[in-house]
């Protein structure tokens, strides 16, 4: 694998969907145009940092992982940590927010403005809520790696919070339009994220949830079960076998739309103009070349079918032309009827020594002495012979070609 470090939901899901995007973004570091969208989550993430940062009550970590970061049984009673922390007021949240804003990546001012006000109206009604229903956060902002058999992986999550009954809650928090359950029931990414917590944190993941900040409805779901991981784990086995063996061949589709390397994508690059007629000469050449084939293998079967039919009439098998010789070989295969054999070996109760329901298998079963003879009999009853006649050609020399 390149030196490219863990892998984090980002990278994963950008393999996934191409694995030459990838290449350019991890490998070549190619940078993007910004988005508006993307500064806007960006923003609205690291204000909501701010206001929550001062609630964290670390929570006990696994041995050898955040070695550097405080506990709850390195906390000290009389130490200034202990006060009671203070929420900043809706007016020092506006200041933070005016101070961290960015208009990067907006197509226009009419839609930075846009933005800009939502930004502070859910920055608001989330502060209001944040104040009515406190929660106690173990985290925020938590950069957390970890090998999950094998596989390096790491993320930054949102917020873990403390459940009622002492667990722990991953929260990601969406700005997106719309959110369901579903979505959080689903989402790789929470899968992901309770992986990492649970090889971070001594205490176990009791809840995923996906926020969505335009409503404030939390979207929750049961932590994942070791047999509902296992299907991600193979999927991250596969993006870092890619990488490894530098599989970044482009995937086109639907996404290539709001790709910024379709200029330099095999897919999508137009010919320099001074190699367009050298090039359009070999396509042209190609294409007559491949009507020239079709041609010539309709051409090719019938004279095998013409031949053939000739041997069999005068019973030849070896057939003289100016310069070579003309052989006719036989292939021959054995069909079984898969539906006919199941029921005889069922009944015989040696139905395991079948194996693969396929007529190879079949035509070992039946060379198998260990398998009653009047049972092979039966079985060998239910084939057909299926024979394939085709022609090589010899040189008088006697070799074939």
């Amino acid at each position: 694998m390149p030196a490219t470090g863990a892998l984090s939901y980002s990278s994963y899901r950008t393999y996934l969907e191409c694995p030459l995007r990838w290449k350019f973004l991890y490998v070549e570091h190619r940078p993007e145009a910004p988005r508006g969208y993307f500064t806007f989550g960006r923003v609205i993430h690291s204000v909501l940092e701010e206001l929550v940062r001062p609630f964290v009550v670390p929570a006990p970590r696994r041995p050898g992982s955040g070695d550097g970061q405080k506990t709850l049984d390195d906390w000290s009673p009389g130490s200034s940590a202990a006060a009671p922390p203070r929420a900043i007021s809706p007016e020092e949240l506006v200041q933070v927010y005016d101070r961290t804003w960015s208009g990067e990546g907006y197509t226009s001012a009419e839609e930075e403005a846009r933005y800009r006000a939502l930004g502070r109206d859910l920055l608001m009604r989330f502060h209001a809520q944040f104040l009515k229903h406190p929660v106690v956060p173990v985290a925020v902002e938590e950069h957390l790696e970890t090998r999950w058999d094998g596989i390096p992986i790491h993320g930054y999550i949102d917020r873990i919070d403390r459940t009622p009954t002492g667990g722990l809650e991953i929260v990601d928090y969406k700005t997106s339009r719309e959110l369901s359950a579903e979505d959080a029931r689903d989402s790789d990414q929470l899968s992901l994220y309770q992986v990492l917590v649970e090889n971070n944190y001594a205490e176990p993941v009791e809840r995923v949830t996906l926020l969505h900040l335009r409503s404030l409805v939390p979207h929750r779901a049961p932590a994942r079960t070791r047999t509902t991981l296992d299907p991600l784990h193979t999927r991250l086995g596969m993006v870092a076998d890619g990488i490894r063996e530098q599989a970044f061949e482009p995937t086109p589709g639907r996404h290539c739309t709001r790709c910024d390397f379709r200029a330099v994508c095999p897919e999508f690059r137009t010919v320099p103009a001074p190699e367009e007629a050298r090039l359009a000469a070999l396509v042209d050449r190609f294409e007559a070349l491949r009507e020239d084939e079709r041609r010539l293998e309709g051409e090719l079967s019938r004279a095998a079918e013409n031949l053939h039919r000739a041997a069999e009439e005068l019973g030849l098998h070896r057939v003289p032309g100016s310069r070579s010789v003309a052989i006719r070989r036989r292939e021959e295969a054995w069909q079984y009827s898969l539906d006919s054999v199941r029921p005889l070996l069922e009944t015989a109760g040696v139905s395991q020594r079948l194996g693969r329901e396929t007529s190879e298998e079949v035509r070992r079963l039946i060379r198998d002495t260990d398998v009653p003879a009047e049972l092979r009999r039966k079985v060998a009853e239910t084939g057909s012979r299926q024979v394939r006649w085709y022609w090589e050609l010899e040189n008088g020399s006697g070799d074939s070609r």
